[in-house]
């Protein structure tokens, strides 16, 4: 493991086709972090979303995207 590597967990569900989703923003956010207290990584933030990513405009993953520019994290 990189000990410089800070991580964001960043979830997603479409609004969208429902019956093709898997796993809901909770299932995911209970898996992602559970692999991350695994693994040793040091998650510095969580962004949600429900949002299709079919379109552009997500401002969640705009949010992301500005965390890692600015240097809060620098891993998803």
């Amino acid at each position: 493991m990189n000990d410089n590597l800070k991580y964001i967990i960043y979830s997603r569900k479409s609004q969208e086709n429902r019956d093709r989703q898997v796993l809901s923003i909770e299932s995911q956010l209970s898996e992602l972090r559970e692999f991350a207290v695994k693994n040793d990584l040091k998650v510095v933030k969580e962004f949600q979303e429900s949002q299709s990513a079919f379109k552009p405009g997500r401002p969640v993953f705009a949010a992301v995207m500005e965390a890692l520019e600015s240097g809060l994290a620098n891993a998803v």
